[in-house]
């Protein structure tokens, strides 16, 4: 089967991200396959790169970077929901004369088009957190 994950929550506050890439890996474990990976809400806080967790902290956003660059996940975050938490690309940074970018390297920003999209090509998509 081809699956879709929407994850919600963000990786201090919830469970979702870390309940998403369990699911994710038992996927893949099973030999189905992941279409895309899209970040949305507090879920976006997953693709900042700015974050120091405690070292005996789970660092579920290097987790998930990690994750994807092994499998070659495709990663949405979701512009609208990226730009009021403050991550940015390279491209938005320039946009708004802003001197740095914090989105995690092998993520993209993208609008609700892509989960539309995911949705059309997946057989399961499955949520995560609020």
């Amino acid at each position: 089967m081809i699956f879709s994950l929407v994850i919600n929550g963000a990786p201090i506050s919830s469970e979702a991200p870390y309940s998403a890439l369990r699911f994710a890996e038992a996927l893949l474990a099973d030999g189905h396959s992941i279409y895309r990976v899209f970040f949305h809400g507090d879920g976006v806080l997953n693709a900042t790169n700015l974050n120091v967790p405690p070292q005996d902290d789970l660092n579920i956003q290097e987790r998930w970077q990690t994750f994807a660059e092994q499998h070659g996940l495709d990663v949405v975050v979701c512009v609208a929901s990226a730009l009021k938490r403050g991550i940015i690309d390279e491209g938005e940074a320039s946009r708004y004369e802003k001197e740095h970018h914090n989105l995690r390297a092998g993520m993209a920003l993208s609008g609700l088009g892509q989960l539309i999209d995911a949705n059309c090509h997946s057989d399961r998509v499955v949520t995560f957190g609020a």
